[in-house]
C-alpha cells in the first residue's frame, strides 16, 4: 500500500530577506524555521532544505541497510548513519556523503561493505537523489 507524507512551508518575503516555517504535517512532530542565511551561511538555530534531505537520507539508508543485513541472516545490533549534504549557492546540491558505522555480529568487513553499497544504491531516498554524487564511508565496528 502506497503512503504519502506531507510537509508545508509558509514563506514570507524575498529569498534573501525573507523567512519561513516548515511544518511536518503528517507526523505533527514540529514546525521548523528556515531562511536563506540558514541555508547558505550559518544555521543560527534554523534548518534548511539540505538538512531536511540529510535527515531523510540518513534515516532511509539506515533502514535499508538494516533490512538488507537482516535478510542475509546478519541482523545489526546498531547502525549509525550520518548524511552530509553540501549546498553551493548558485549551483545547488553538489554532493552527499553518507557515513555509516555499525555493529553487526557474524559478518565480514567485505560483506558489510557490499551490504552498505547495496543500501546506498537502493534506498528510496538515494534513488530520488540520483542526480547528485553520493559517496559512502562504511565501517564495521567491533
Amino acid at each position: 500500500m502506497a503512503t504519502t507524507r506531507t510537509a508545508t512551508t509558509q514563506w514570507k518575503g524575498s529569498l534573501m530577506e525573507g523567512s519561513g516555517t516548515v511544518s511536518m504535517d503528517s507526523s505533527g512532530v514540529g514546525t521548523f524555521d528556515v531562511s536563506w542565511p540558514s541555508r547558505a551561511e550559518q544555521p543560527g538555530g534554523k534548518t534548511s532544505p539540505e538538512e531536511l534531505i540529510a535527515a531523510a537520507h540518513s534515516a532511509c539508508f539506515s533502514m535499508a541497510l538494516s533490512h538488507g543485513l537482516a535478510q542475509a541472516g546478519t541482523a545489526p545490533q546498531s547502525v549509525e548513519t550520518k548524511a552530509d549534504v553540501t549546498f553551493q549557492p548558485g549551483e545547488g546540491i553538489t554532493g552527499i556523503v553518507i557515513t555509516v558505522r555499525a555493529h553487526v555480529p557474524g559478518i565480514s568487513a567485505e560483506d558489510f561493505r557490499a551490504a552498505a553499497e547495496t543500501a546506498k544504491a537502493n534506498c528510496p531516498v538515494s534513488k530520488a537523489l540520483a542526480g547528485t554524487t553520493i559517496t559512502l564511508d562504511a565501517e564495521l565496528l567491533g
